[in-house]
């Protein structure tokens, strides 16, 4: 075999082995590809894997553009927006998103991400600067910042559609006050919380005279129902009192007489008393046969300890 015939066969080689090499592509998982063919999209291979395609790009055949299959971010820093009331917030956020449709992707920007993200600032600035706008100078920072956020994606979803761009999510990273609104903002606030102790504090002075007055009010029902029953077993006892002693006399009214002067006398000359009275007078109507001057009376009917204790002297 000549030299000629070897260089010829290894030329061969060299040459299949280029066009073999210029005939295949890989998929990595976080790519998807475009062939395209003479300026035009042929196939989208979004699956991973070794792929083929016509060799020599550089005359037109077959050429592969990788686009990424990953979330990825573009941010927006320190915008100034400014809210319906006149003042400003500065708002920093972030979009992430996917390229989903290569083919639209490819026709809107030419494939460039740089091109397509910088559209999307753009129009995300816009709908920040819209929803903001819309709102009053305490919404960013109350739960409604949840629904803003969700308004500002459904605003940009639309231009990035049209980009072959599907929006995962949208967030609002800070939203400070600008410092010539600061110390306005914190005053305020700091009268909306006195307002709002002072507020609670007389809820609470409401409900005490409101729960002091309900226990005012069931102390004298309670006293009253007290009242009512001690008079009735007073009356009762007076009755039976007044019962037992109507049964006394119908037996032996002389003896009730007689115990009714005498539980006068212990009454009255109990407590070391001296009367001056006349002796002819009722209320010694049991003295008479005792003879006149000083009558002694005993420790039962004067209530002390000794016939002294109780002296009535009977004047002539």
């Amino acid at each position: 075999m000549s030299s000629n015939r070897v260089f010829a066969i290894l030329a061969g080689v060299v040459v299949l082995l280029l066009l073999g090499y210029a005939s295949i592509f890989i998929v990595n998982p976080r790519e998807q590809a475009l062939v395209i063919r003479f300026g035009q999209i042929r196939e989208v291979k979004s699956d991973p894997g070794l792929y083929f395609k016509l060799p020599f790009a550089f005359a037109g055949a077959d050429k592969v553009q990788f686009i990424s299959n990953q979330d990825m971010r573009f941010d927006l820093d320190d915008i100034r927006v400014q809210v319906s009331g006149g003042k400003f917030y500065e708002v920093n956020a972030f979009v992430v998103y996917r390229i989903t449709d290569p083919e639209r992707f490819r026709e809107a920007v030419s494939g460039d991400r740089d091109v397509a993200v910088s559209r999307l600032r753009t129009r995300l600035d816009s709908s920040l600067r819209r929803v903001y706008g819309l709102r009053d100078f305490q919404a960013a920072l109350s739960s409604e910042r949840a629904s803003m956020m969700q308004e500002v994606g459904d605003q940009l979803r639309p231009a990035a559609e049209s980009l072959g761009i599907s929006i995962v999510d949208v967030r609002i990273r800070r939203t400070d006050l600008t410092p010539e609104v600061s110390d306005e903002t914190y005053a305020r606030m700091q009268s909306e919380r006195l307002a709002e102790a002072e507020a609670t504090r007389a809820q609470g002075r409401e409900r005490a005279e409101v729960r002091r007055a309900a226990a005012d009010r069931e102390v004298v029902e309670i006293q009253s129902s007290a009242n009512r029953d001690s008079e009735l077993l007073r009356g009762e006892g007076d009755a039976e009192r007044n019962r037992i002693l109507g049964e006394a006399y119908g037996k032996d009214p002389e003896f009730f007489y007689f115990y009714r002067s005498m539980n006068a006398y212990r009454d009255v000359l109990g407590d070391n008393s001296t009367m001056v009275l006349s002796p002819d007078s009722e209320f010694f109507e049991y003295f008479r046969n005792s003879g006149a001057g000083k009558m002694p009376l005993s420790p039962a009917l004067s209530g002390g300890d000794g016939a002294d204790e109780a002296q009535p002297q009977v004047a002539d």
